[in-house]
């Protein structure tokens, strides 16, 4: 892992603090989509993004926040790169992104842990209104290709799942 700069660190923090423009409650950084800063020079800097999947949407959407934050910041050349490997995947959600999409009334999806860690005995899906285990799957897509719809048996209310990836 690459050491960042003070300004590098300072520029990561600002591009890292845009809100995704699908989930809006969480930032690139809490989504863990925002990969690397790199101060290429001065007023020149280049941001790694690294979408949720391949022909994510928000991407274009993303980067253009992402200058537009940086150019306030007074750099005038942001060229934010996309890259795919390594993939990005739902263990790269902070604890507090995590926290937040629950806090917003979308089921986060399950922390893969340490692969040497204990194995999950249930395949349910939490209901983010009241709780229950007692869940089930209305589609597989939703507002989104990385969420599902579910419903809450107990209480009845439809919710968005980050889907596990």
């Amino acid at each position: 892992m690459t050491t960042e700069t003070p300004l590098e660190a300072e520029f990561h923090r600002l591009a890292g603090s845009v809100p995704d423009p699908e989930l809006p409650v969480i930032t690139l950084d809490e989504l863990g989509v925002l990969r690397r800063v790199r101060v290429d020079g001065p007023d020149k800097v280049t941001v790694h993004l690294t979408p949720t999947y391949t022909g994510c949407p928000a991407i274009e959407a993303m980067s253009a926040d992402i200058q537009r934050v940086l150019h306030e910041r007074g750099v005038a050349d942001v060229s934010v790169v996309t890259v795919l490997a390594p993939a990005w995947s739902t263990d790269d959600i902070s604890d507090e992104g995590r926290r937040k999409l629950a806090e917003f009334g979308i089921a986060p999806p399950r922390p893969g842990g340490a692969p040497d860690g204990p194995v999950p005995l249930t395949l349910s899906v939490r209901c983010p209104h009241c709780g229950s285990t007692d869940t089930e799957l209305l589609s597989r897509f939703s507002s989104t290709a990385c969420k599902a719809l579910r419903r809450c048996v107990a209480c009845r209310e439809p919710f968005d799942h980050f889907k596990e990836l």
